[in-house]
């Protein structure tokens, strides 16, 4: 009931309104209060910076810098071979299965259209049609670096318009399609085993999503459905490599097309993740393989700006 009345009292709040004020906040540079503010945020959120590249809160130039922080290097090994498929962020393990006749489950009792998520477009959707996903939960206090699953090339981005609902476990039980009402960058790539999207939704407080070709996506104002095409000349990027951001914390759902991977056996709802943990097993395309076994992408180019280690604002 207490989870029921959080949702209908989110749904009244100016979610936009308050996300642009966050956004301003978490970006003060003027030191007493971006102190104070940091130091509230470590205590609240719990944040761990024993494996930051920055271990000492007050090196940080805003409370923004803290929500985006580095690793220190080697803190996250990638658990790469040429068929692995890893998790792109620390989180947990919301939902995660084969999409049945075009939905996927938000929570026990809730679903929610595959197209819808996908800014209505059924040709989109379609090579995820009878496929698999997977929806990863960054909470405030995780690392909010978003990372390569497998090597991809950039095809398409887009940037949905909607409301900022929380993204909490409480929140996704009770708020009926909750993913695909939110505002979202959707990110289409082709990879080993086909088209691969990673769609990072935004949530209430999340005052900006960032990737590493446009820069920071939102907050903007207005509701028109704005698309990138890189398709004349897709940069590549590795298994493993930086690809955008969040602030505060937020969601990140993986489509993929039937039977392109193999969940683990050692996957169950709710478990935490850490970035280039190994989620499952791809199977590419046997065409999409060079004589030696290899997918043939290095000769194209990285994304301009990609910076893996980077700590910027």
């Amino acid at each position: 009931m207490l989870a029921r009345l959080g949702a209908w009292l989110m749904a009244m709040l100016p979610q936009h309104g308050l996300s642009r004020c966050m956004h301003g906040v978490a970006r003060w540079h003027w030191r007493p209060a971006k102190q104070l503010l940091i130091r509230a945020f470590c205590r609240y959120a719990g944040i761990d910076l024993t494996e930051a590249a920055i271990q000492d809160p007050a090196d940080y130039p805003s409370l923004n810098a803290l929500f985006t922080r580095a690793l220190a290097t080697g803190k996250r090994p990638i658990e790469a071979t040429a068929d692995a498929f890893v998790s792109p962020i620390d989180g947990a393990l919301s939902e995660f299965g084969d999409i049945h006749e075009g939905e996927l489950i938000q929570a026990k009792g809730q679903r929610y259209d595959l197209s819808s998520l996908l800014a209505g477009d059924p040709q989109l959707a379609a090579p995820f049609e009878a496929g698999r996903y997977a929806t990863l939960y960054l909470s405030p206090r995780d690392y909010h670096r978003v990372h390569m699953p497998v090597t991809g090339e950039l095809e398409q981005i887009i940037h949905v318009p909607g409301r900022l609902f929380g993204v909490s476990a409480p929140v996704v039980r009770h708020v009926p399609r909750v993913f695909a009402r939110n505002e979202r960058v959707i990110t289409v790539f082709e990879t080993a085993f086909g088209p691969m999207a990673m769609v990072l939704v935004g949530a209430i407080g999340v005052g900006s999503i960032e990737t590493i070709w446009t820069g920071e996506i939102t907050p903007p104002r207005g509701q028109r459905v704005r698309s990138w095409d890189f398709r004349s000349e897709p940069p590549v990027l590795p298994m493993g490599a930086e690809m955008g951001r969040f602030n505060l914390g937020s969601t990140v759902i993986l489509l993929l097309p039937p039977d392109a991977v193999d969940w683990a056996p050692s996957l169950t709802p709710t478990m935490p993740l850490r970035m280039g943990q190994r989620l499952g097993q791809c199977h590419p395309r046997a065409d999409a393989l060079d004589d030696s076994g290899v997918w043939p992408v290095e000769s194209h180019h990285l994304g301009d700006g990609v910076n893996p280690g980077s700590q910027g604002e």
